[in-house]
């Protein structure tokens, strides 16, 4: 994955890894992507909004931003997108559940003739939403060759 060897969750903390690796996952997911590497970059993007969600409901400043029902885990992927949709957080045009799936699909099948580019400009939409993006590649670790 994108963000083995790059950063040290020691010294970002718990709450400021997952931002990182929501982004490093990005530049990388899209990075794959455009070398026709879909499938791999699919999954890397889905690993990237996970992160991305996580940090939002982490990061102290966000609390009031939305609120889990009494009936949401906030460990569920799902309910978090749910709680962060009905809070005005994220646009409901986003489809996670299509997205869940086409990961899941990306996990075991050749993806390489999918159009992709609904899709990316569907998560780079939840990414800005959530205050992801836009971030300045520059600032985050050189990509490491060897992560695929």
């Amino acid at each position: 994955m994108p963000h083995f060897g790059l950063m040290d969750e020691n010294i970002l903390g718990p709450v400021e890894s997952l931002l990182m690796r929501a982004r490093l996952h990005i530049r990388g997911g899209k990075r794959r992507l455009c070398q026709g590497k879909i499938s791999l970059g699919i999954i890397t993007l889905y690993d990237g909004l996970i992160c991305a969600m996580q940090w939002y409901i982490a990061k102290p400043g966000h609390k009031n931003n939305f609120m889990l029902n009494e009936d949401e885990d906030q460990r569920n992927d799902r309910d978090i997108f749910r709680a962060l949709v009905r809070s005005g957080v994220i646009n409901s045009g986003f489809d996670y559940n299509a997205f869940d799936d086409l990961a899941g699909k990306a996990l075991y099948q050749d993806m390489s003739s999918y159009d992709f580019s609904g899709m990316l400009k569907g998560i780079e939409s939840v990414m800005t939403r959530l205050g992801v993006m836009p971030f300045d590649e520059n600032e985050l670790p050189p990509e490491d060759p060897e992560t695929v």
